[in-house]
């Protein structure tokens, strides 16, 4: 069996390949000229990579002719929220556009083939308290240009599936950390952040150190994952085609009482000084992000494996050992990293 993954090279798309090798399947990904390969370097050998643009409709045709895939994921997108403000046509492109491309290719080189498209809790933006948990139902707000791509590609997997009866698996995912996850990422930038007072330590003793954070009162439902990429093989084999499925663990934590964890999990708690940093806060932030899975535990049986401290933990020991392994090869001198 041959699964396509788009955005192969990515934070959920590595951990999605590592999935689906151990279930002993054939692995195609795409891959942007200028995308790194770091979160896909230890698996290279087992995967074919295929470079395309897919906001070059003729480009996608011609990866499906060559591809001839037996499922499609769909991860490929721009997925920093604050890099659509400051590239909102960019981010329409990557993430709305490309996605009819592949649409319009299925349509006509494999209207049978099951496409999953992944999408995102930030399509419901504004939610007050009484509105939560999120479940489908909720009305679809978005407070970015993210959001609002997000939303548009969301809509067209639905519209395809009414007029030309595709498979198109539509999942909308809440925050998902873990190992590789990019430094911009509010997580994986605060264990970086302390990753490295911890490396910086003299005589394994951290210094007072300045920790920048942005709006720490934000409440956002946090899945492993592996947990996550779990869920997304296990959507496209038993959802309904043109139905939103919310992904999530269902309970919230404050990004503050998540940073805590951080510092105790670094043994930092009590020895950095936290300060906001006007430059990490958003035009329009979204308070709070809750979901209900009720729909896709029902259809799956899928429940997470992992919580807030095995998501805290690996994203951080991954920054630890990251670092560590960077710092010895600048120096010949030896680190002295602590831990809790």
């Amino acid at each position: 069996m041959r699964c396509l993954i788009t955005g192969l090279s990515g934070f959920a798309g590595s951990h999605l390949a590592e999935y689906y090798l151990e279930l002993g399947w054939e692995v195609i990904g795409t891959r942007r000229v200028r995308s790194r390969l770091d979160n896909i370097e230890h698996i290279l050998p087992d995967i074919t990579l295929l470079e395309c643009e897919l906001t070059d409709p003729h480009a996608v045709k011609t990866l499906l002719r060559e591809a001839k895939p037996d499922r499609i994921h769909y991860l490929a997108a721009t997925a920093f929220v604050p890099s659509s403000w400051i590239a909102p046509e960019a981010t329409f492109q990557n993430n709305t556009l490309a996605v009819c491309h592949l649409l319009e290719a299925i349509r006509t080189e494999l209207p049978d083939c099951p496409c999953h498209f992944s999408g995102s809790s930030e399509e419901y933006g504004l939610v007050h308290p009484d509105e939560t948990p999120i479940t489908e139902n909720n009305p679809l707000q978005p407070s970015s240009p993210y959001g609002v791509s997000k939303v548009a590609a969301d809509l067209l997997c639905q519209q395809y599936y009414r007029s030309y009866g595709l498979p198109i698996i539509i999942t909308r995912a809440f925050n998902h950390e873990g190992q590789r996850r990019g430094e911009d990422y509010v997580l994986s930038n605060f264990c970086k952040q302390a990753a490295q007072f911890v490396a910086a330590a003299p005589n394994g003793n951290p210094l007072p150190s300045v920790l920048k954070v942005g709006d720490l009162s934000s409440i956002r439902d946090f899945t492993h994952v592996k947990d996550m990429v779990r869920a997304y093989a296990l959507a496209i084999e038993k959802c309904e085609p043109g139905t939103p499925f919310n992904i999530c663990s269902g309970s919230g934590i404050t990004i503050g009482d998540a940073l805590d964890l951080i510092l105790k999990e670094a043994g930092l708690t009590g020895l950095v000084h936290i300060k906001q940093d006007p430059t990490r806060m958003r035009p329009s932030d979204v308070p709070l992000l809750i979901g209900d899975c009720t729909r896709f535990r029902n259809a799956t049986g899928w429940k997470p494996h992992y919580g807030i401290h095995e998501i805290i933990r690996d994203t951080y020991q991954f920054w630890e050992k990251k670092l560590c392994v960077s710092s010895k090869s600048e120096t010949s001198l030896p680190m002295r990293l602590t831990t809790k």
